[in-house]
């Protein structure tokens, strides 16, 4: 007979076998009472538990196009049916769906370039969409700020029945347009202290770097875009390389080259 002096309630209602088997198994793994924290798992429609998630990540100049990959997936194989679609960012709109062909797979973009799918056709055989990457392009609005993140990209695979098997997202960021330098003009001959200039985002700073990676000087662009400096210490006559380089809100990019020669040092 139990003691109700030990139990004045009543004795224990009996501790589930699977509950049990869980708490002697974390007091194994974690003696000091200290439990390791884990991701919560992806819930899909078909009541699967899974840690299966999308992501893919693209830098675009602004008024550009670009290709995000699209890749994770690792459970099980999907039929003919299984489709991905990518839903774009605010700011941002789906051009293509380069992998699509009639062989293995049937690509779609919406009218008005909010989401591209990739559909999987091919008759027999399992489309794992295990693949390194799955390609969309995408064209980023010219008034786009550099260094900024667009966002709502998002991503989801689902069945032949249209239940969701994996879902992520993706990062877009907006990158930074290549700098200009126009003056001096490729293959014209300057003084060691002419002026430079070009062009450039508006309110970048601007370096000009010789072919020794030597800062010889600096400027920010303006509002119209254009940016001037002359060198801190005049040019060595002779044949000349610069290139501009420019930042912005985190972001950089660096111009091409151009050759000039320095006539003799003058006043």
């Amino acid at each position: 007979m139990t003691d109700r002096r030990m139990f004045p309630h009543g004795p224990p209602s009996p501790m589930p076998v699977r509950r049990r088997l869980l708490l002697l198994l974390t007091a194994a793994l974690f003696p000091t009472g200290v439990v390791a924290a884990t991701a919560a798992p992806l819930h899909t429609d078909s009541g699967e538990f899974s840690a299966r998630v999308l992501s893919g990540g693209v830098t675009i100049v602004p008024g550009r196009s670009g290709l995000v990959e699209i890749s994770g997936y690792h459970g099980a194989d999907l039929p003919a049916g299984s489709a991905l679609r990518l839903t774009a960012p605010a700011g941002a709109r789906v051009t293509g769906t380069p992998l699509a062909d009639t062989a293995r797979f049937q690509g779609s973009v919406t009218a008005d370039g909010t989401t591209g799918t990739y559909t999987y056709v091919r008759d027999s055989g399992p489309g794992s969409w295990k693949d390194s990457g799955y390609p969309f392009a995408l064209a980023v609005d010219a008034r786009a700020v550099p260094g900024t993140r667009l966002p709502g990209c998002a991503v989801v695979l689902t069945d032949a029945g249209g239940a969701r098997r994996a879902s992520g997202r993706c990062t877009v960021t907006v990158g930074m347009p290549v700098p200009t330098l126009t003056e001096p003009a490729g293959g014209t001959f300057v003084s060691g202290a002419a002026r430079l200039a070009g062009t450039s985002y508006p309110g970048a700073r601007v370096s000009v770097v010789d072919a020794a990676e030597r800062k010889v000087c600096a400027g920010v662009a303006r509002i119209d875009g254009t940016w001037a400096c002359t060198p801190d210490t005049p040019l060595p006559a002779g044949a000349n390389r610069l290139h501009a380089s420019a930042a912005f809100n985190g972001v950089s990019a660096v111009g091409e080259d151009v050759d000039f020669t320095v006539t003799a040092r003058t006043a």
